[in-house]
């Protein structure tokens, strides 16, 4: 019995030895010194294969992710055991101490697991036995262990695939999920199939959940439908599969490009009826469960002879229309399909009254669909010394999987625009392509060819696909000016004078058309062109189908347009820098030359370096200081993880809602006073909606912690100790209430989570060491054991307080209706801890632990009160044990 007691016999007393001088060293962070003092204490047990479970069962640390102490000795002992093979064990002796790693393992502690198996030699154990183990951890609700030890095995296609995934969803571990099934493909295709299944129409995934009431706390983000259609979509890209294995998903994503086209058409009517209408018909195709979506969908906006029209297009059943579009269709007495919605003549003085017009005749725009006519066009652009301004346009994907690839290239040169169509050149002759792409190729490299463009990264990376010589086009490219980088200085310029905020303001603004046309701000190259010329682009044909033929006659014109206003803007900027801020001709800033610098800079202007680049602002850069609870942001739902550790700082923070769309994070940003903290595309489409300052790019490819301190160092913000977790993580409050152990004690007795004889006298206050129920500020004796067990750095939040009579006396209940989280809180901490803190809103229980010390470690160089000191160096050398 003396392998199951760490306190009887001699070995006993060696265990606890080892392990304190173990734990003294390992918060010393001198790993040398652990690792000799550790092979010295193996080599003084008894039965070391027993005693190391011993060991590590009494360690108590190895939950969670990272190394820990437990992680430490178990690779220590694997190492040492390997130089000594004659104390490995076999037969039934073996067989028990397996049965102990999995008893061992299945109370969470899975940091250690990989030198176990090995030490263990589970591989080579029955599979039957495994088996067996893996579904005993799995029965006790230890969905995470069964899952991880599952897959260390292989044993992953001898259990049931939904039965092991389905928790993990639930609990948010998706990474475990994903390494269930990654050296699988079969099971890869059976784990997209379940997550389809769940995407079916009327679906309730908290019927699912129902099944797994042991799980404390499931996020409720986990039912949304968008984010279930993003994994999944991911997941098709990881694994190289098909759509077609999810087509419920892909339903989905195809009604939320409608309802995208809808809003864009009858919200916005920035789309034109006949784009409108090419792109619903794509969308739809001959998917009837979308053909009635779109019925739906129409009903909500538009009248019912237009319901009905599209109704006999798609010859849908009678029983699945809407409420009076059967009728119409019996009043119609159509002979045929007719066109959707009447035509309504575009006033056109209007229009050329308010956007910007191509100064050149119709004839000089030129359509290229053959070689011959590709000629001219080499004569005109090929010249040393030449101007030419360059677009691209794509088929627009609306988030579904298919890849954009360019289907036409502008070039403009004075007086003309030449439209290269890549779906028909490089099919008109053999050979067609490669000549095709040796042109395009000889006008990006050719450096005596000056390139104008907006955004012409973007454009190169769609072109990449069209041809094998594009891949690494935008490498090799010369000569090139990118207007996107012109616009940004001059906004600058602009932000720095007197009423910086209310520049773009007052330029010209679009009115109110009189057919009711919503005006939405401009943005882009657009918002260029009305800066420079006065007038934006009219980019209504922007979303157009590109790859359908013959083009219209309004997708030429756009199109030559978006082309040929880069040469007047260009002209424009270089007959006269100085009034748009510029200090240089732009004839000097193209690809490879000196870089662009605004004429002034300003004290508002002085801006740090884009952290995408990974570059640091000078101290003269650096904005003035404010402090962590000062700071107010809106993080988009792309960037969760980093609102919850800015929270974690005290940083007021905003999440949006999974289904928000981003346009959102604008609309609070005005609203509350709030930076904007994005990644991706809607980025310069934010920007351009919020002041200067106010809209911040955040590298997304970088962890949620390297994002925290970026976005903290490049708007100056001082964090202090008492910052740390002065917020709750989950609702963004900053009012606690405290409740000293032995409340809580009456509380947890009073719910039946603990035996009535383990609390405190309901009925006398006077056990409670805290001074009360309810304290405004901890007792002596409270804040002296914090600050002994967080090892010199006391937990001191700098929040609001709540009152006593915030909690209902007889009840968990708070005064805002929210209920205590007490539920969560582990029995045996309450031997541990002296002070708990509640959240005011939510309810969700805190208590100072290793998180904090953690949390202190992880961000110790933007905390601002360590005196230079690392957190190490503040610790206590002891713990206690």
């Amino acid at each position: 019995m003396a392998e199951n007691n760490p306190t009887c016999n001699t070995t006993g007393d060696t265990i606890v030895e080892l392990l304190h001088s173990l734990q003294v060293l390992w918060t010393k962070r001198n790993t040398q010194e652990l690792q000799e003092r550790a092979r010295e204490g193996f080599t003084g047990l008894a039965e070391p294969l027993s005693d190391l479970l011993d060991l590590l069962a009494a360690c108590n640390d190895g939950k969670g992710k990272g190394n820990s102490l437990g992680y430490v000795i178990a690779s220590e002992f694997q190492e040492w055991i390997k130089e000594r093979p004659l104390l490995q064990q076999t037969g039934l002796w073996l067989k028990k101490l397996q049965a102990r790693v999995f008893g061992l393992i299945s109370t969470g502690r899975t940091n250690a697991v990989d030198p176990l198996i090995e030490i263990y030699q589970l591989k080579n154990a029955d599979r039957d036995f495994l088996l067996g183990h893996v579904s005993n951890i799995y029965l006790s609700g230890k969905y995470k262990e069964a899952a991880t030890l599952s897959t260390k095995l292989n044993l992953q296609l001898d259990l049931d695939l939904e039965k092991m995934c389905t928790p993990l969803y639930l609990l948010n571990k998706v990474d475990l999920m994903e390494a269930y099934v990654s050296e699988y493909p079969e099971l890869q295709r059976r784990l997209i199939e379940m997550l389809d299944q769940w995407s079916v129409p009327d679906f309730d995934l908290t019927d699912v959940a129902r099944q797994y009431r042991d799980i404390p706390h499931i996020r409720q983000d986990m039912f949304n439908q968008k984010i279930l259609s993003k994994l999944v979509f991911r997941l098709l890209d990881q694994y190289h599969l098909e759509p077609a294995l999810c087509p419920n998903v892909v339903n989905l994503r195809h009604i939320g490009t409608l309802k995208y086209l809808f809003f864009k058409r009858f919200v916005e009517k920035s789309m034109t009826q006949e784009n409108w209408s090419d792109h619903v018909q794509s969308t739809v195709g001959q998917n009837q469960f979308l053909q009635e979506q779109l019925i739906k969908l129409l009903y909500k906006h538009t009248d019912l002879e237009t319901v009905a029209r599209w109704a006999l297009r798609y010859n849908l059943p009678k029983d699945s229309l809407p409420y009076g579009v059967a009728e119409m269709l019996e009043n119609l007495h159509l002979q045929e399909r007719l066109d959707i919605e009447e035509k309504r003549p575009d006033d056109l003085e209007e229009r050329k009254r308010i956007y910007y017009q191509l100064p050149i005749p119709r004839e000089n725009i030129h359509f290229l669909c053959s070689l011959d006519d590709l000629i001219d066009c080499k004569r005109a652009v090929l010249k040393p010394g030449q101007v030419v301004g360059i677009d691209m346009e794509w088929r627009p994907s609306f988030g579904t999987l298919e890849k954009s690839q360019v289907s036409l290239i502008q070039i403009a040169v004075k007086e003309h625009v030449f439209l290269l169509d890549l779906l028909q050149l490089p099919n008109e002759v053999a050979g067609g392509a490669n000549e095709l792409a040796n042109f395009i190729t000889a006008v990006f490299t050719d450096p005596a060819i000056t390139k104008l463009g907006y955004g012409m990264a973007g454009d190169l990376n769609s072109l990449a696909p069209a041809h094998p010589s594009f891949k690494d086009l935008n490498k090799d490219v010369k000569g090139m000016l990118d207007l996107l980088a012109v616009h940004k200085l001059i906004q600058k310029c602009h932000s720095g004078r007197q009423e910086s905020a209310r520049t773009i303001d007052a330029l010209p603004e679009l009115p109110s058309s009189s057919n009711g046309r919503y005006t939405q701000p401009e943005k882009g190259l657009s918002l260029l062109v009305q800066h420079v010329l006065g007038k934006p682009v009219d980019k209504t044909q922007q979303l157009s189908d590109w790859e359908k033929r013959p083009l219209r006659e309004e997708q030429i014109l756009y199109a030559a347009c978006d082309a040929y206003c880069l040469l007047e803007v260009y002209e424009a900027l270089c007959s006269d820098p100085a009034r748009h801020g510029l200090s240089i001709n732009l004839a000097d800033c193209l690809t490879g030359s000196q870089t662009l610098k605004p004429k002034q800079k300003t004290e508002k202007t002085l801006k740090s370096k884009k952290s995408k680049h990974g570059v640091q602002p000078t101290a003269t850069d650096l904005p003035p200081q404010v402090s962590a609870q000062q700071f107010r942001v809106v993080c988009d739902n792309m960037l969760q993880g980093l609102g919850r550790y800015l929270r974690c700082l005290g940083v007021d923070v905003r999440l949006l809602e999974n289904d928000d769309d981003h346009r959102k994070a604008a609309e609070v940003a005005r609203q509350e006073g709030r930076v904007i903290l994005t990644c991706g595309l809607p980025y310069q489409t934010l920007r351009s909606q919020v002041g200067e300052g106010k809209c911040f790019l955040v590298n997304g490819e970088v962890k949620a912690k390297e994002q925290a301190i970026s976005v903290l160092k490049h708007f100056n913000i001082r964090v202090a100790l008492s910052d740390v977790f002065s917020r709750c993580q989950v609702c963004n409050c900053n009012k606690y209430l405290k409740i000293s152990n032995p409340k809580m004690r009456r509380l947890m007795a009073l719910e039946g989570l603990l035996p009535p004889e383990t609390g405190a006298d309901l009925e006398n206050p006077k056990s409670d060491p805290a001074g009360g129920p309810f304290t405004d500020t901890p007792s002596s004796s409270a804040s002296e054991s914090n600050s002994s067990s967080s090892g010199g750095l006391a937990y001191s939040p700098n929040c609001q307080w709540a009152e006593e009579q915030c909690l209902s006396p007889d009840s968990l209940e708070l005064e805002n209706g929210a209920t205590l989280q007490i539920s969560a809180i582990p029995v045996g901490l309450m031997d541990k801890v002296d002070l708990f803190y509640c959240c005011s809103q939510c309810g969700k229980v805190f208590w100072e632990g290793t998180h904090f010390q953690r949390v202190v470690s992880q961000f110790e160089e933007v905390l601002h009160d360590l005196d230079g000191k690392g957190f190490y160096e503040m610790h206590a050398t002891e713990p206690n044990l």
